[in-house]
């Protein structure tokens, strides 16, 4: 299912949101009111981040098929057109001796070669023609000479065959890196997760401070008019008085703070500086179960660390086999069949060509070397041996992390119940303490006790809320499983226009697109 990405439409075309008169604002500008979803969209769709991230997996992509179209047929036209040269140049004589004489020719080479590289022998396979002029100005003779077919193997006997390793091992690293695209998405929306709750933090803050400096004038009106009656103490006058000056210090420095995280946000989500906005709290809470082995089953399939675990083991055997193939009999066997001929005229050259063979063998036997052969092949045994081992505690460490994640997750229903509740009860304890006071009924101490209690319920609540959606990103981002939706979770690149079957080769099943 794809994402629609309505903050863009809202921020681009214009279509609204809905707007609320900004509690915080001094001007009468109507703010543009975000969800959590609205903030997270806008990360996703147009924050510096994302764009390193698609660049990267463009990247990621193109090397792949750079690596893929070197294993298919090259066909390469080379040679030098023209080739002049006029210099004294020392030319042995017929009786042995040297002479210094002016050399003044034209020379032209083409050389058109079919190659194939076999991956599985590291066979290098080719077919060739070729055609030479030459055009001698002190004579003004021109020769040809040429090679009109020539079909030529080169095979590596006893040899590391990189061909074959780098087969299995390209494919996984394309894999990680289309994996760990989405990965990077999910990782943009956690943090602008967190950007969201610390704006709602302190604009929570800054509402709270807000009203009660309003309260507080409130008070001290009222007991302006009790002093007048003489029913209230200079002591308790007083205080009130200072509760005033507090709530307009917190005020200030809310409005401060205010001004900061309206800043991150806006240029992490890449909003216009001078957009008002206003964040509704996220109380659309998803309270689901998740199954363990299902999240254990999505994140093996899903995350890169699977192709990655693969990979690192393969690389250990092929290191392996590089050394000891590098430190012993090395051999290759070269070889070619063709025609070759030489001629006044070009046509010449194709008229009753005589044949040529070539075959060659080429060793490198290692005799003495100090046991540099043999401390190479414990290294690299000794390094395979670490790589099993640590492969072996990563994978633990992968799943434990997914239980972890999944059991917390579970406990947060719980605390967030709790949280909702205890900010409710705390919300009526101070209507409840303001309306005594107001009546006389307790006295400011009283008051303010009540007052911290529902600041603190408040601010108790929003890290509740916090907590909630940041382990839900952190469970999307461990499995690459949206378990609301039940489906996998797909991010397309628009800078990357790239067939289905390219796309993401490596999943058994279609695509999903989040």
């Amino acid at each position: 299912m794809k994402r629609i990405f309505v903050a863009i439409l809202v921020v681009g075309m214009g279509m609204p949101f809905l707007c609320t008169e900004s509690s915080y604002a001094q001007t009468q500008k109507l703010a543009l009111s975000l969800s959590l979803k609205n903030v997270v969209d806008l990360a996703i769709a147009q924050s510096t981040s994302i764009k390193v991230v698609q660049n990267m997996n463009v990247r990621s992509y193109w090397r792949y098929k750079n690596f893929q179209t070197g294993f298919r047929p090259q066909l390469i036209l080379n040679g030098d057109l023209p080739n002049y040269s006029h210099t004294t140049q020392p030319i042995t004589q017929p009786d042995g001796s040297i002479e210094f004489k002016q050399v003044s020719n034209a020379q032209m080479f083409a050389n058109l070669a079919l190659s194939q590289s076999i991956p599985f022998s590291g066979t290098y396979i080719y077919a060739a023609s070729s055609v030479y002029r030459i055009q001698d100005f002190n004579t003004s003779n021109i020769e040809f000479s040429g090679t009109p077919i020539s079909i030529g193997f080169v095979q590596p006997v006893f040899s590391y065959n990189w061909m074959r390793w780098a087969r299995r091992t390209e494919p996984l690293i394309y894999e990680e890196s289309m994996k760990d695209f989405i990965e990077s998405i999910e990782e943009i929306s956690l943090t602008a997760t967190y950007w969201f709750f610390n704006y709602l933090r302190i604009q929570t803050n800054y509402n709270l401070a807000e009203s009660n400096l309003k309260n507080s004038n409130d008070n001290l009106k009222i007991a302006e008019t009790r002093r007048e009656l003489g029913s209230i103490s200079e002591n308790d006058f007083s205080r009130i008085r200072l509760s005033v000056i507090n709530a307009r210090k917190s005020l200030n420095k809310a409005r401060m703070d205010l001004k900061n995280a309206d800043f991150e946000l806006k240029s992490y989500i890449q909003l216009d500086p001078e957009q008002e906005i206003q964040l509704d709290m996220p109380l659309n809470v998803f309270l689901f179960d998740i199954d363990m082995d299902k999240a254990l089953k999505e994140a093996q399939m899903n995350r890169k660390e699977t192709p990655q675990f693969e990979r690192r083991l393969i690389e250990a055997d092929r290191d392996l086999i590089r050394a000891k193939r590098d430190n012993s009999l090395g051999a290759t066997l070269r070889g070619s069949y063709g025609t070759a001929n030489a001629s006044s005229t070009i046509g010449g050259i194709y008229d009753n060509p005589e044949k040529q063979r070539m075959l060659q063998l080429s060793l490198s036997i290692p005799i003495l070397d100090w046991g540099r052969s043999a401390s190479n092949v414990r290294l690299a045994e000794s390094q395979r041996e670490l790589v099993v081992y640590d492969v072996e505690q990563d994978r633990k460490d992968f799943e434990r992390e997914i239980v972890v994640q999944v059991e917390q997750f579970g406990l947060l229903k719980d605390q967030l119940t709790t949280a909702k509740e205890a900010d409710k009860v705390a919300e009526n304890g101070y209507e409840i303490s303001l309306r005594k006071f107001q009546n006389g009924e307790i006295s400011i101490t009283d008051l303010n006790i009540s007052l911290q209690e529902r600041e603190s319920a408040r601010r108790d609540y929003i890290a509740s809320l916090q907590d909630y959606w940041v382990a839900y990103f952190k469970l999307r981002i461990l499995t690459l499983y949206d378990f609301e939706m039940q489906e996998k979770i797909w991010y397309p690149n628009p800078m990357l226009d790239v067939p289905q079957k390219d796309r993401i080769a490596f999943e058994g099943s279609p695509a999903v697109t989040n």
